[in-house]
């Protein structure tokens, strides 16, 4: 974020003919860089020898949040501020433009707006914003909606003084007379527990620190079972038992996971019958279940853990559903099994296992069952009656769309909640009666503005033919005036990992880039489970460079089919999405002129290698365990900050949170520090730091907007899209 640029040579570098669009950077202004100092440290592995020169960036959590800070901390914040700075300073001239698409997002939101009312347990629950204000206000009405209001929880008076606020793990005793709630003022996702009485508003005094924010009520009303995590690590480690009005430190530890591969949660059945433990990686899981009218009783293990072994666990009459991968179900089915008898053997098949259709969750309801599918990239929602008088399908229409079931926490009802866009369908939120099979749209989505059409947009799916035969989906989505050719601009984003699918979802604030002529095209790239499990464990450990290429070939085929060309693609990414950006840079630079890179894991071997911070044991099934070398070798052929060679790059913003725990800043700061020293072009290369947020961003609904004009901003300027009017000398 900084300066130090005449303006004639800002002029000269982004708004130039597109001749000159590859030509950022002058060599002789490159000292005026923010420049790392280098000071080489030795990392040794399996005989292999690296040389990491920014090694001394790192600082500890009690580094970062000292009153008094060292000279090392000092350096560090030094050394970020002058990155900010820098950016600040270079892109000055888009002030006044940033702001204008800040509006432009902001004005298409409804300030004054409110969620469609759930009904739990005797009351209508509501999260309602008010205009100008950052954060939201949770209220309920009892019985019906023509109640008064009952304000819960007003997030934009708890936030007053913090730069950054988070409340999350909202919930209300069985008699609805006290709520738990957690909140992070630091953006580490260690949240303080407390609890309210709903009918006074007092604040009890019990207060619990370092939890991962949820919580579970035993039908008492007066004990609750939460997560602790490892202060270090921030790995989920013990579950306690708390009794409202006694010490926190007598609470009781009713479980500890001494695995460090595993995290661990606890959870609630649906039907209040039972408080469950699960403990999970990547590859396996285990679960425990308490009758929750006897909280002080113990623990009763459903299924010992198994390598490869999954199952998740709900409960209905006499029985636990198990969504589970058992005897090779890659793309997992549904089991049940007595509550008498829940090991393994006594599992039987609900719904089988299909290898064309994923089965990504399902929802309990007295008399029908719900299931969550995929198949060919589509997401399908079934309705099953329990008497199997009944099994269908919802209806979607369009190529490309998102649908999801809500929570839906009514157990005796015939209406399931669900959600349902696209890239040009504004989110519904939808009431399906599962019996008469009639829909009510509860809410659509509205842009406010007066500009958005949805038949002004064109949405559709291709297929790219990866290296090795493979087909990779690309979602596409443009406005209708958009000549796709050579010239057009176009944005590719993926992510790749964990087996996370990105939907193919509307999106307010991508409308400013669609309105100005770009493209968006998501990328369903291996690593993801868009095309079923397979997709997922055919990218990752050691075949997770079938992610990248899949991305690349992506971008390959979006060029030959003229929907853009090399000077005109741009590539974004974040967290494992930003490693994805770190790899196809140093694979095939030069199909890119610009690259986003948020929160970017790109100093893979290292951090994967220290255990003493978060996210690393419980991932080794996700990356593979460096120390052993076959993974340490295969990590090494990939990881960015590794590969980093004396090349051009594309122009680059890369962005992180001082406060992040999922992706320590010093992994960005070092990369773009590498990256300084080897690059060979004059192409733009930022490094923005949010200092009080973490790897969310900013906290405040109209904070993270100003974020994301800044990304849009510069993919803008580097397509000589921003109005002359706006740059002041």
């Amino acid at each position: 974020m900084r300066k130090i640029f005449q303006l004639a040579l800002i002029f000269s570098l982004i708004f130039a003919s597109a001749c000159k669009k590859d030509t950022i950077l002058m060599k002789s202004d490159k000292a005026k860089f923010p420049i790392a100092k280098k000071e080489p440290k030795t990392l040794e592995m399996h005989g292999d020898v690296r040389v990491d020169n920014y090694f001394w960036m790192r600082l500890t959590d009690d580094q970062k949040l000292a009153d008094v800070k060292d000279a090392q901390t000092q350096e560090v914040i030094s050394y970020l501020e002058k990155e900010n700075s820098y950016y600040e300073d270079v892109t000055s001239f888009t002030k006044n433009f940033q702001e204008e698409l800040f509006q432009e997002m902001k004005g298409r939101i409804k300030e004054d707006d409110s969620s469609v009312p759930y009904k739990d347990n005797g009351y209508f629950y509501i999260t309602r914003f008010e205009t100008g204000k950052q954060y939201p206000i949770y209220s309920r009405k009892k019985e019906n909606l023509e109640a008064e209001e009952e304000i819960l929880f007003d997030v934009n008076e708890m936030a007053k003084g913090y730069e950054y606020y988070q409340l999350g793990g909202l919930n209300v005793s069985p008699d609805n007379k006290l709520a738990v709630f957690a909140t992070d003022t630091v953006s580490r996702r260690q949240y303080f527990l407390r609890i309210k009485n709903l009918e006074t508003g007092e604040i009890l005094p019990d207060i619990i620190d370092n939890t991962t924010g949820g919580s579970v009520w035993a039908n008492d009303n007066k004990t609750i079972f939460y997560t602790k995590k490892d202060p270090l690590t921030l790995r989920s480690v013990k579950i306690f038992r708390h009794v409202l009005g006694t010490p926190t430190s007598e609470d009781v530890e009713v479980y500890h996971e001494k695995d460090e591969t595993f995290g661990t949660y606890v959870s609630k059945s649906k039907s209040n019958k039972y408080i469950i433990i699960g403990s999970y990686n990547t590859l396996s899981s285990e679960a425990q279940f308490l009758d929750a009218n006897n909280p002080t009783g113990e623990f009763q293990l459903i299924q010992k853990r198994e390598k490869e072994l999954e199952y998740t666990v709900a409960h209905y009459k006499d029985h636990f559903y198990l969504l589970t991968n058992k005897d090779g179900a890659t793309n997992f089915k549904l089991m049940k099994t007595p509550v008498s008898k829940t090991t393994k053997e006594n599992w039987n098949d609900v719904i089988p296992h299909r290898d064309d259709t994923l089965l990504e969750d399902f929802s309990i309801f007295k008399d029908y069952l719900v299931l969550e599918e995929r198949n060919n990239g589509l997401n399908k929602i079934r309705i099953k009656r329990w008497d199997n008088t009944k099994d269908y399908y919802l209806p979607f229409g369009e190529e490309t769309y998102a649908a999801s079931v809500y929570g839906n926490p009514e157990f005796d009802t015939e209406i399931i909640r669900y959600s349902y866009n696209s890239f040009t369908t504004p989110q519904s939120v939808i009431d399906f009666n599962m019996t008469t099979q009639t829909k009510e749209v509860k809410k659509e989505q509205e842009i406010l503005g007066g500009k958005f059409k949805k038949e002004n947009y064109i949405s559709k799916r291709v297929w790219a033919t990866a290296r090795d035969g493979k087909k990779v989906a690309i979602s596409l989505v443009y406005h209708k005036d958009t000549k796709l050719n050579a010239n057009t601009s176009l944005l590719q984003y993926a992510y790749g990992s964990y087996g996370y699918t990105i939907p193919d979802s509307f999106s307010t604030t991508r409308l400013s880039l669609l309105d100005r002529g770009f493209v968006f095209a998501l990328a369903h790239i291996r690593g993801g489970q868009y095309l079923g499990r397979e997709w997922y464990e055919d990218g990752k450990m050691l075949t997770k460079k079938n992610t990248f290429t899949d991305f690349i070939d992506c971008s390959k085929y979006l060029i030959e089919n003229k929907y853009t060309s090399a000077k005109h693609l741009y590539a974004m990414g974040g967290s494992a999405g930003g490693l994805l950006m770190g790899a196809i840079i140093n694979m095939n630079p030069e199909l890119y002129n610009g690259v986003v890179a948020a929160v970017p894991f790109v100093d893979v071997i290292s951090t994967m290698l220290d255990d003493s911070i978060p996210l690393t044991t419980g991932e080794y099934d996700e990356w593979g365990n460096p120390n052993i070398k076959e993974y340490y070798d295969y990590i090494k052929t990939y990881s960015p900050y590794d590969n980093v060679t004396a090349q051009k790059y594309p122009n680059m913003l890369v962005t992180t949170g001082y406060h992040d725990s999922q992706v320590q800043y010093w992994e960005p700061a070092k990369w773009v520090a590498k990256l300084r020293e080897l690059k060979t072009d004059n192409n733009l290369l930022f490094l923005r730091t949010n200092m009080e947020a973490g790897h969310g961003g900013a906290s405040g609904r109209f904070e993270s907007l100003k974020e994301t004009a800044k990304d849009y901003t510069f993919l803008l300027a580097l397509e000589n899209k921003i109005p002359s009017t706006t740059i002041k000398p």
